[in-house]
């Protein structure tokens, strides 16, 4: 295997290490918000989240439905502070109807994931399920190894050089 296959590998199983992501979100004025919430992903890399209509992260989706995503490696896990494996991703967020065919499989996957909690928030009614969509994203692992991730193709990673830097 490559080295370039390895790092793809690793791409593509990074995610699969992490129960919850840190979003990044802003208000009507433009105040940034960084939070995190549980997640599940699907094989296209969407990105579904479960959060409270009283949350301050899910007010502002629905301001501005942009949202930061945010996968990195636990500090006590890396030997160098200044390169933790990180992806990112830019989304967009759109909700998803509730008891509809695609709400109802969704929650499946959180149950499946997050067990008899999930019960408890399928009975709240401010509670949503919005589904992030990536347009773009960054993964890093470390020093020199940094790789765009485009829309079109978010299974395919394109090393950064100081050509195409974005």
């Amino acid at each position: 295997m490559s080295q370039f296959e390895r790092i793809q590998a690793e791409y593509e199983s990074f995610p699969q290490e992490f129960a919850s992501i840190i979003i990044s979100t802003v208000n009507s004025q433009g105040i940034p918000n960084a939070s995190y919430t549980p997640f599940v992903m699907d094989e296209s890399k969407s990105i579904y989240i479960y959060v409270s209509g009283l949350a301050s992260h899910t007010t502002n989706i629905q301001a501005h439905p942009y949202v930061g995503v945010l996968f990195i490696d636990d500090e006590a896990n890396t030997p160098n502070i200044f390169a933790r494996r990180r992806l990112s991703f830019d989304c967009t967020a759109t909700l998803i109807e509730r008891e509809t065919e695609q709400w109802n499989q969704i929650v499946e996957q959180f149950q499946a994931r997050f067990g008899e909690i999930i019960e408890m928030l399928r009975s709240l009614a401010d509670f949503r399920i919005f589904q992030l969509t990536p347009t773009e994203g960054h993964f890093v692992i470390g020093f020199g190894f940094i790789y765009n991730i485009n829309g079109d193709n978010l299974q395919q990673l394109v090393p950064v050089t100081k050509d195409n830097l974005s």
